[in-house]
């Protein structure tokens, strides 16, 4: 009697990490093509920081391991090569293979410079910008590292603005646009926020070539504690922002907002529930450019929604303990957690029980 024909997904599922791992290298390659996988920095229960690459299913396909934690990862279709970045005030990237066939390379930051967990390649994959901090002047740069050399650092322009945090290059190839959240830091104080009365949060648009400021974009006086940190533009081309907000917790002002060039930003009105769940405090912005769709995740309010991208309108929320990554799935959005969850669009949510995932979560083909 002929064997029944297995669904290669199913497969995989049931398989998991030990039969990915055996494979040949060229095996794991074009499994790796075939369908979606994901990216995400994490840190497991024995203390050990690392970043993974998963499967539609939510196996761990790939695992590098880091010196310290992760924050958010970038990828170049182009060279094929991944980039997980450190936390901030982390000191080092690294890039690696995302089917494992290369040795990771770790890159440090300059003496004066630590990075902000997020970086983007151009369009050719030639270069990749970083946001980093020039703490002993309170000042935001942008530093341009060649990646056909090695990742060897070419120089840096700046941001126009105090802490910047996610950079999107735009549709154009040439527009960066950079989340300047305004709050000073510097390594000898951690994390330490050092100017909270006085900061000045910005979303600016820059040229990546030239590095000059093409527009500064500024939220009204009384939302100066309003920290813009994360962002992704929908298919129209306009920028998503989440925020986080460093005022008295009484407070409660909106969180999520879109930007485009030649307008002011906008401030996204949402219903009571929703906006009071976040706890002021947006963690992760993904868009879902197919499906016209936005999502944010809080995993201070342990819930994340997804926006009608056309009209602004939450079309949906889902509580969830610890959710932030975030990621365009099919016709919905997949999630990580804290906890090591892995939540697909339409069920077939997974535990690793391991590892606590980081903050984003990347999709890559």
């Amino acid at each position: 009697m002929r064997a029944p024909l297995v669904d290669r997904r199913d497969f995989l599922k049931a398989a998991g990490a030990v039969f990915f791992a055996a494979l040949t290298p060229q095996a794991r390659a074009a499994t790796l093509a075939t369908d979606a996988v994901f990216a995400t920095a994490y840190q497991k229960r024995d203390g050990t920081f690392g970043a993974a690459v998963l499967s539609e299913a939510g196996k761990v396909l790939h695992l590098v391991s880091l010196p310290d934690r992760g924050h958010d990862v970038t990828f170049d279709p182009v060279s094929g090569q991944s980039v997980v970045f450190a936390r901030q005030p982390g000191t080092f990237f690294v890039v690696f293979d995302h089917a494992g066939r290369r040795e990771p390379q770790t890159v440090n930051s300059i003496a004066g410079r630590h990075f902000f967990g997020h970086g983007v390649f151009s369009q050719d994959g030639a270069l990749l910008y970083v946001t980093e901090n020039d703490y002993d002047n309170a000042a935001g740069v942008v530093g341009i590292y060649d990646a056909r050399d090695g990742f060897r650092r070419l120089g840096e322009f700046p941001t126009y603005g105090v802490g910047p945090h996610e950079l999107l290059l735009l549709s154009d190839g040439r527009t960066l646009a950079v989340a300047n959240g305004g709050i000073e830091t510097h390594p000898d104080f951690g994390r330490t926020e050092l100017n909270l009365p006085t900061m000045k949060p910005s979303l600016v648009f820059v040229d990546r070539v030239s590095g000059d400021l093409l527009e500064s974009h500024e939220l009204p006086p009384a939302l100066h504690q309003l920290s813009i940190r994360h962002m992704d533009a929908d298919a129209s081309g306009t920028v998503w922002f989440g925020c986080q907000h460093r005022g008295p917790a009484t407070e409660k002002p909106l969180l999520v907002g879109s930007a485009r060039r030649g307008k002011e930003l906008q401030l996204l009105d949402m219903p009571e529930d929703v906006l009071s769940g976040f706890r002021n405090y947006i963690g992760s912005v993904a868009a879902n450019r197919d499906a016209g769709a936005v999502a944010v995740s809080s995993p201070e309010g342990n819930v994340f929604a997804v926006i009608e991208a056309a009209s602004g309108k939450v079309v949906a929320r889902r509580d969830v303990q610890e959710v932030c990554g975030l990621a365009p799935d099919h016709a919905g959005f997949r999630a990580t957690t804290g906890t090591g969850e892995i939540l697909g669009p339409d069920g077939g949510d997974v535990r690793e029980p391991d590892y606590v995932w980081d903050n984003h979560m990347l999709r890559i083909g």
